[in-house]
């Protein structure tokens, strides 16, 4: 059933807990709901936003336009074969509750995303990505409201052209799709993907080598590195690692033998963010109430009543200090509203 607020307070559906509000809120389980509600009205990407967890926003101001909330729930197995299961997942479903559903039931492609905040619908949008795995590698069909021309699509994974954090619904899609459910292909056999960060020392350390441990490590790594959000409210990541060619990549690592690089593909290669930042002085560092965390400089936090601009200049600030040190230019993971 469709629920419409008006003047609502976003504070509880983002997780910096910013109190910004949005001119109107429509939040429903129904896809039809949607469709009606889309057809009913002339709307432009200027005037949507579509909200799941709120685990990869900062609002900055009050958004004058319409909030849609889908709320579609249910994990069904709809076909399988001999390699493979796909599973139907609504989009308001928690992401970790499915990763936790799947490792129960023996089929891998997500235990590396474990831990993750935010909903099963912002995965193909954001290409959520941890520990050498990405969303993207098993979404086999996205279900969604098209705002507008107001009916149901279903969009095949080629389209989406996903990316390192990035899709389609993040560039000449955005704001114009309102996903409902997500088909995942995911995989009977398993072949642990071991070799990023310390995952392989972390599953040593519980013995074999199977998905209910690599879970359990990526869980026990997070939790070691990233504040509670219910504590120290944040939206995980807030920049990407900043992909350069190799070549900037091999000048950058004779000055700085410590970097982290990682190959990504012909010619280029991905940096740690958290250690530039880091190197450039800002971990644990504060800017009023907004502040970098101690243990993880990739995530910013709100110590106490930050506003969505306090944290945005403190976002500013640190690219400004990482490219003054090391040329390379920042881009947040997190959408700024």
């Amino acid at each position: 059933m469709m629920d419409i607020k008006e003047y609502f307070s976003l504070e509880d559906y983002n997780t910096f807990s910013i109190d910004a509000t949005c001119r109107y809120f429509v939040e429903s389980d129904v896809e039809e709901d949607f469709v009606d509600f889309v057809k009913s009205y002339e709307l432009s990407s200027d005037d949507v936003l579509i909200l799941g967890g709120g685990s990869n926003f900062l609002f900055t101001d009050d958004f004058e336009g319409v909030v849609f909330y889908p709320r579609m729930k249910g994990c069904e197995v709809i076909r399988e074969d001999d390699e493979h299961v796909y599973v139907r997942v609504g989009s308001g479903e928690l992401w970790d509750d499915f990763v936790a559903w799947a490792v129960e039931h023996g089929y891998s492609g997500v235990e590396n995303l474990s831990a993750i905040p935010g909903h099963v619908g912002a995965t193909p949008v954001q290409n959520i990505g941890a520990y050498g795995m990405e969303a993207g590698e098993v979404i086999a069909q996205v279900e969604a409201v098209d705002i507008f021309k107001g009916g149901k699509v279903m969009i095949g994974a080629d389209e989406c052209h996903f990316g390192y954090r990035d899709s389609a619904f993040k560039r000449g899609w955005k704001n114009r799709f309102i996903v409902t459910y997500v088909t995942f292909c995911l995989n009977k056999h398993f072949t642990p993907r071991l070799n990023y960060g310390n995952v392989k020392e972390e599953v040593a350390k519980l013995g074999e080598v199977s998905l209910a441990n690599v879970r359990k490590a990526v869980i026990t790594i997070r939790e070691s590195k990233l504040p509670d959000v219910k504590i120290w409210p944040n939206a995980g990541s807030f920049f990407k690692n900043p992909v350069i060619s190799r070549a900037e990549a091999d000048a950058l690592k004779k000055d700085y033998p410590g970097l982290p690089v990682y190959e990504v593909g012909e010619g280029e290669a991905k940096l740690a963010a958290g250690w530039l930042i880091e190197q450039a002085g800002w971990k644990g560092k504060s800017l009023g109430n907004a502040a970098v965390h101690d243990k993880q400089a990739l995530v910013l936090v709100n110590r106490g009543h930050a506003t969505g601009l306090e944290i945005a200049c403190l976002a500013n600030e640190i690219k400004k200090a990482v490219f003054m040190r090391f040329g390379v230019m920042l881009e947040p993971e997190v959408n700024i509203i």
